[in-house]
C-alpha cells in the first residue's frame, strides 16, 4: 500500500493531517477528563483549564527537545520538529504549575489524567501516519505502507544514509521501501492501554494510582515499538534515546504504582471540589 500525506489547502492556509489530528487529541482529552470530572461531581473548568496549560506547554517542550537533539535553533521558528517526549515533558510541567496555581493536590490531577492521556496519544500517532512521518524499518508484512513523500521518504538511500539501516545490494537509492506503519501499531496499543484504564478509574485504589499504571503502559508501548522504528538515535547500542526514556518511565511507574495501592487519598481541594476559591482543602481524604 502507497500513503501520501494528507494536506488541506484553505486559501493560503496549509493544514496537514497531523494538525488536524492534534487539535482532536486536545480536544478528546479534555472531553474525557470533562467526563471523569462530571461523574464525581467536580468542577469542569478544570479540564479547560489542564488542555490550555498541556497545548502551550507541549508545544514549548517538543520544540525544545528537537533544537537539544539536532541542536539546531533555527528549528524553533519552522513547522515541524516536535518530539512527543519533550511536548509530554513540557506538557505534564504546564498541567502541574497550572494545578499548584489553583492549589489541585498533584496526585488528584494525576488521576484525572491518566485514561485521556493514552487515548490523546493513540490519536496523535494517528496524525504521524497521516503526514508520513515516525515510520518504522523496511518489512513484507501484508500491511507494510510506502511513504514516497514521508518526512523523510522512505526510500532505499534514506534507510541507508539517514537512518543506517542496510538494503539489499544494488537497490536503487530511489526506490521506495515498504515498511512498519508503526504510528499505526502504537494507535492501537494506547488504545487499548486507554479501555484498561478507563475501566479501571472506577475502582477502589487510592488516588493516583491510575497514573503509575499509564506510565508503565505507555513506556513498555514505546520501548516495543521502537525495535522495528526507523531511527538514527541509537546512541546506547542497538537501543534509542526513546527506549532510554521508556525505561525511566517504566521505572517511575511502578514506583508510583506500589507506593499508591495502599493507603489514604488525598482531599481533592476547594477549588476543585466546588469550582469556588483556590484552594482551602477539606479537612476529609476521599478515595
Amino acid at each position: 500500500m502507497t500513503v501520501y500525506p494528507l494536506v488541506l489547502h484553505l486559501g493560503p492556509l496549509e493544514i496537514t493531517g497531523y494538525g488536524v489530528m492534534m487539535m482532536v487529541a486536545f480536544l478528546m482529552g479534555g472531553w474525557l477528563v470533562t467526563l471523569e470530572l462530571r461523574r464525581r461531581g467536580f468542577a469542569e473548568d478544570y479540564a479547560a483549564d489542564m488542555v490550555a496549560a498541556a497545548v502551550i506547554g507541549g508545544i514549548i517542550g517538543a520544540k525544545l527537545w528537537y533544537v537539544a537533539l539536532t541542536r539546531d535553533p533555527s528549528a524553533l521558528l519552522s513547522r515541524g520538529g516536535l518530539v512527543w517526549y519533550g511536548g509530554f515533558i513540557g506538557g505534564a510541567l504546564a498541567v502541574m504549575l497550572n494545578g499548584w496555581r489553583l492549589k489541585v493536590p498533584l496526585r488528584w490531577t494525576m488521576q484525572l489524567v491518566a485514561p485521556a492521556l493514552a487515548a490523546a496519544y493513540a490519536l496523535g500517532r494517528v496524525g504521524c501516519f497521516l503526514v508520513n512521518d515516525d515510520y518504522g524499518r523496511p518489512s513484507s508484512l501484508p500491511w507494510a505502507v510506502r511513504f514516497p513523500r514521508g518526512l523523510p521518504p522512505s526510500t532505499a538511500g534514506n534507510m541507508e544514509h539517514l537512518f543506517g539501516i542496510p538494503v539489499p545490494p544494488g537497490t536503487p537509492p530511489g526506490t521506495v521501501l515498504a515498511v512498519h506503519p508503526t504510528q499505526l501499531y502504537e494507535t492501537g496499543l494506547m488504545l487499548l492501554a486507554f479501555a484498561v484504564l478507563w475501566r479501571l478509574r472506577r475502582g477502589e485504589r487510592p488516588i493516583g494510582w491510575l497514573f503509575g499504571l499509564y506510565l508503565v503502559f505507555a513506556g513498555v508501548e514505546r520501548f516495543v515499538v521502537e525495535i522495528v522504528r526507523a531511527k538514527d538515535d541509537r546512541f546506547l547500542g542497538p537501543f534509542t534515546l526513546a527506549q532510554l526514556t521508556s525505561v525511566l518511565l517504566i521505572l517511575i511507574g511502578s514506583a508510583l504504582v506500589v507506593a499508591w495501592q495502599r493507603g489514604v487519598s488525598p482531599a481533592p481541594g476547594e477549588y476543585l471540589a466546588t469550582g469556588k476559591g483556590r484552594g482551602a482543602s477539606r479537612s476529609s481524604a476521599v478515595r
